[in-house]
């Protein structure tokens, strides 16, 4: 005989909070840290032309650390990282929206539904700048035209100060001392003024074309398949 089996749906009130947050992101952290060099990698592949840059996934991986060091290899990392902010109002948006629909006596697939839809749109507009930012930072680094439409600048000492004036870093700092955050400065500034605010949501209609039906449709079959 089959035996039947009991899966408890555990919702927002069930959540013990400061275990989701805190490991939560600790482990996704450590996942992102993981893969990022592949993603980077993927990245600089999809928008070379032709086989300027690399001839492919290995090609770029011994390249990339010849030239660029294994940092190269986390280029953006530290602004990428961000995105796990998303992955945090992703999973709350989610479950405030079914405990508030479960109010109106919405039913579990309908309010799956309406969650996983509004959460993916929460997360999306979070992510999406972040990614703009951060798949610019991937492309730096590179020879000749690999480096990107924004390109940060290694300024020498002498024009640093003037540098460091217009984007608003401290004068002392020389190559060094100019992080992940200060080279997102940069392609902040230049992407704001080359396209405005609209540059940081390239793809943006697009991405919530893609997560918002696939989050929606997920959800209630999980539950679905829960409820078996």
């Amino acid at each position: 005989m089959q035996e039947k089996r009991n899966i408890r749906v555990i919702e927002w009130a069930d959540l013990d909070k400061r275990k989701f947050y805190s490991l939560g992101v600790f482990m996704m952290l450590s996942v992102r840290a993981t893969v990022y060099p592949f993603t980077l990698i993927r990245t600089r592949l999809q928008v070379q032309r032709g086989r300027s840059q690399y001839r492919g996934t290995a090609d770029a991986f011994i390249k990339i650390l010849q030239r660029e060091g294994v940092l190269g290899l986390y280029r953006g990392f530290a602004v990428n990282a961000l995105t796990l902010v998303s992955g945090q109002f992703y999973i709350t948006t989610y479950e405030l929206v079914r405990d508030q629909a479960s109010r109106l006596g919405a039913d579990n697939t309908l309010k799956s539904v309406a969650g996983g839809g509004v959460a993916s749109l929460v997360a999306q507009s979070i992510t999406v700048p972040i990614d703009v930012v951060s798949q610019h930072l991937m492309m730096q680094g590179q020879a000749g035209e690999g480096g990107g439409r924004f390109k940060v600048q290694d300024h020498p000492k002498r024009g640093l100060n003037a540098h460091a004036a217009q984007v608003g870093t401290n004068p002392t700092e020389g190559k060094r001392g100019r992080p992940s955050f200060g080279q997102a400065r940069d392609i902040v500034r230049q992407i704001r003024q080359v396209d405005g605010m609209r540059g940081f949501y390239r793809g943006y209609l697009a991405s919530l074309l893609t997560y918002i039906p696939s989050s929606a449709v997920w959800w209630p079959f999980y539950h679905l398949y829960a409820a078996l």
